[in-house]
């Protein structure tokens, strides 16, 4: 089993993000928190913003001048702007796709040449709501819809060079739907999996030995709604 290294996480400071970094701690490795927020411990942070590219490149450089490599890479960081095409501006909506599609790309292609180096693994989160359409919803679909192609195609360029694994969630017990309207936030009887059950699945896709790569994980409630 690989042991954990320097693990870049982006959206470390909340929500999965931080149980994944509090997993890959308590395992022995390094977490290296990227997020617009500090995570409010003694992690390594880097303050960013994902819609940033120039500003990701710069934080993913520090990153690997002042830790020296990067083993391995999870994309958690993510939002939404709930509503209508209509509803929701331009700007909202422009957001989240920037955010969990592009950021995603961006901190991918800045970490790359390091995660080549030490023969590393990305892994992506994307949504169940990548794989099913939702009304209300269509800036959140477009972009984890555009995460599961990009990471599929992502495997199939680095076959043999980087590991990568499409994480496919379903909903959590976070605070990712606390700022939303009343009629967009999961019912009384919603079944939502904890971050850390879903953190131990990513620590299980990270040490994997080279050779051996977990391609795909949906993981979710056994009653969750939006699966299959």
């Amino acid at each position: 089993m690989r042991p954990l290294g320097n693990t870049l996480i982006t959206g470390g400071a909340s929500g999965l993000g931080a149980a994944t970094a509090e997993a890959v701690a308590a395992e022995g490795g390094r977490p290296i928190v990227l997020d617009r927020q500090h995570p409010g411990n003694d992690l390594p942070f880097e303050q960013v913003d994902l819609a940033d590219r120039e500003g990701v490149e710069r934080a993913v450089h520090r990153v690997a001048v002042q830790h020296g490599s990067i083993d391995a890479l999870v994309n958690a960081a993510g939002t939404d702007a709930c509503g209508t095409l209509l509803d929701v501006s331009a700007e909202d909506w422009e957001r989240v796709v920037q955010v969990n599609l592009i950021g995603t790309a961006s901190v991918t292609r800045a970490a790359l040449p390091h995660l080549r180096a030490s023969r590393g693994t990305v892994v992506n989160c994307a949504s169940t709501l990548g794989l099913r359409a939702l009304s209300d919803a269509t800036a959140y679909c477009a972009s984890k819809f555009g995460v599961v192609g990009f990471t599929r195609a992502l495997a199939a360029e680095l076959a043999g060079q980087v590991g990568v694994t499409l994480l496919v969630p379903g909903g959590m017990s976070t605070s990712f739907f606390d700022d939303r309207p009343d009629q967009y936030k999961p019912g009384p009887d919603a079944k939502l999996n904890a971050p850390e059950d879903v953190a131990r699945t990513v620590l299980f896709a990270l040490r994997q030995p080279h050779g051996c790569e977990v391609r795909e994980m949906v993981v979710c409630s056994s009653e969750e709604s939006s699966w299959p």
